[in-house]
């Protein structure tokens, strides 16, 4: 499935058709581009006795993430297509229940509250300090405002740079460059942590960098991003004097193909 060009392999392993042993090398293989299908991450669809169903999100390296929200969009579309679960439903993370409304190819999630919120500050880097603000959106994001992110050539460097600064140690950190197009609305382009290069949406890197430009550019939701993929995401909020709730991720969510893993697909 892709999300706004954020790509996942999603199997239903609600009957354990995954082998648990070495877990991280089989999403690792399946996930590399050209030579296997190819994703930016791997989500498994479990049972649940709390919520329609349960998830576990993992990065193209095989690492845990506790959130994504382009993962949690396309998840919310998988499961009312092969009917795991009614348009309206939940579905268990480890940060709690998330609540999802499919209509048609759109999928439309809320996404938990965020914390750690920090505007305007500084860290020393090869090229000198950069100015950046931070917050977690469910995962970590460095959101750094820039004229204009599309003729950015340094994505990539500067990113990986600032995901493994000693700030953002041990864990690290996604890293978000936005430029505005005009009032509410926002290009971003995000180095993602766990695919380590350039994706073509986050939906948690949206959140964060919609919610540093209701603090810093005094904007109110919603707030639009276009991503990298040239796809919209929308973002929902409500905003008490900067104390943020009510976060939601709203855009498409495109069944590509099904289909079934030949162990060529895994092999070493």
């Amino acid at each position: 499935m892709s999300g706004s060009g954020n790509d996942f392999i999603i199997i239903d392993n609600r009957e354990a058709v995954v082998d648990e042993n070495d877990l991280p090398f089989f999403i690792q293989q399946v996930c590399r581009r050209k030579m296997s299908v190819g994703a930016d991450g791997l989500i498994l669809v479990e049972s649940s006795s709390k919520a329609d169903f349960k998830w576990r999100f993992f990065n193209s390296d095989g690492s845990k993430a506790e959130m994504c929200g382009n993962g949690a969009r396309c998840v919310t579309r998988f499961a009312v297509v092969n009917g795991i679960a009614g348009s309206n439903l939940s579905f268990e993370t480890e940060t709690g229940i998330i609540h999802g409304r499919v209509e048609g190819d759109r999928a439309k999630v809320k996404m938990p509250d965020p914390s750690e919120l920090r505007l305007d500050y500084s860290i020393a880097l090869k090229e000198g300090p950069i100015e950046l603000n931070s917050v977690n959106t469910g995962v970590p994001h460095v959101v750094i405002i820039r004229t204009d992110v599309d003729k950015m050539q340094d994505v990539i460097p500067i990113g990986r740079e600032i995901r493994y600064h000693k700030t953002f140690a041990p864990g690290g950190t996604n890293v978000n460059f936005v430029s505005v197009i005009k009032s509410g609305r926002l290009a971003i382009r995000t180095y993602e942590r766990g695919v380590e290069d350039e994706t073509l949406a986050c939906g948690t890197g949206c959140i964060a960098a919609a919610l540093v430009a209701a603090c810093k550019l005094n904007w109110s939701s919603p707030v639009i991003l276009r991503t990298r993929s040239t796809e919209m995401l929308t973002i929902y909020f409500a905003d008490n004097a900067g104390v943020f709730s009510d976060i939601y991720l709203e855009g498409d969510a495109r069944m590509i193909y099904t289909g079934s893993l030949h162990p060529d697909a895994w092999k070493r």
